[in-house]
């Protein structure tokens, strides 16, 4: 992936706008022509039921290190990222239940509210094609806030919404966790995975994680999961004494396999990602023959984010923050997630 900086002349440009000059006062994130890049675009102005939030901080996804490509590597300049926290600044017409100062979370699942088997029509993860919340501030409809949950910190406020949502709906609704279930997740150190673990033990479940990394397996097992084994390892030798009742994947064709082989009879495998390749071979005849579920999950509505959230709280489930980063310095955060080096999520704060 390809990082750049605006230069000085770029940073602080204006141009003519619908008749106006538009100044470029307000510091962001952007992809576009140029690569990915920390520079300046307008501030945002809140139309008829939006509002515009001053960002206080954001939270990375692997979602964000992924749209470069997405959009070939090309396209007008776009703000990237889908979670944040912040401070009312401005109420455009038509809003209610809202007032300046108020503190939000932003839901990140756009234009999906009631809890249905799938999306519907128009909805998008924020960041792309509209404007995300690496910036100073962003203008959005006001259906897409949240209260921001008093009891988290600002920083944990900025990565609850996608990665918990995500996980929570993966785990509870697609996956229909049980208690004395035994979930098995492969690879333990990304924001999503860290709710799953947390989600899982709350609901009673019995958690088996792997990593290649052995810090990795030791930070899951203090999060909460009952084993850990290094993803290299021989999975059916290691788990030969356990019943797998339920797989949440991610990682895709590298490890897809191994999982459904692991799964009981009439087991499920959820799949909310594929950090690997997209692309798996699966042989049917097995999979019919032990009457076994393969269900696709992705984000999830603002039911469900409302029902995380109190659970979340209920339970006392916290976002794990691996590292905390100016937003100028945002790229290293990117190199980071490239890297897979972390352990659950990094925010920027602005």
């Amino acid at each position: 992936m390809r990082y750049d900086s605006d230069s000085e002349e770029n940073s602080h440009k204006s141009c003519a706008q619908a008749g106006r000059m538009v100044d470029y006062n307000m510091k962001a994130i952007i992809h576009g022509e140029s690569g990915l890049r920390a520079g300046s675009m307008p501030d945002p102005e809140a139309g008829s039921g939006e509002v515009v939030v001053s960002l206080r901080t954001a939270g990375l996804n692997r979602r964000d290190l992924y749209i470069p490509a997405r959009r070939n590597h090309k396209g007008d300049d776009l703000v990237l990222g889908s979670d944040g926290a912040g401070v009312i600044e401005q109420v455009g017409a038509e809003v209610t239940g809202w007032k300046v100062g108020d503190e939000v979370l932003i839901n990140p699942s756009i234009g999906w509210f009631k809890n249905t088997a799938a999306s519907p029509e128009g909805f998008s993860p924020l960041g792309m094609p509209d404007d995300g919340t690496f910036a100073e501030k962003i203008a959005i409809s006001a259906e897409q806030l949240e209260p921001r949950p008093q009891s988290l910190s600002w920083e944990e406020s900025a990565c609850i919404g996608l990665a918990g949502l995500t996980g929570y709906r993966a785990l509870v609704t697609q996956g229909r966790v049980q208690k004395g279930d035994t979930v098995f997740l492969p690879g333990a150190g990304s924001g999503v995975a860290t709710f799953i673990i947390q989600f899982a033990k709350a609901k009673g479940a019995r958690v088996i994680v792997t990593s290649r990394s052995e810090a990795k397996r030791k930070a899951a097992l203090r999060l909460g999961a009952d084993r850990a084994i290094d993803t290299n390892a021989d999975w059916k030798e290691e788990l030969k004494d356990e019943t797998i009742d339920l797989v949440i994947e991610s990682v895709g064709r590298a490890t897809f396999n191994r999982s459904l082989d692991l799964l009981k009879s009439g087991g499920r495998l959820v799949v909310f990602g594929a950090t690997t390749e997209d692309t798996v071979d699966i042989d049917l005849r097995s999979l019919f023959n032990k009457q076994q579920e393969i269900i696709g999950s992705m984000m999830g509505s603002r039911e469900e984010l409302r029902d995380m959230l109190a659970f979340s709280e209920q339970h006392g489930v916290r976002p794990v923050i691996d590292e905390v980063l100016p937003l100028k310095e945002a790229l290293e955060g990117f190199k980071m997630l490239e890297d897979s080096s972390q352990f659950g999520k990094i925010v920027f704060t602005i």
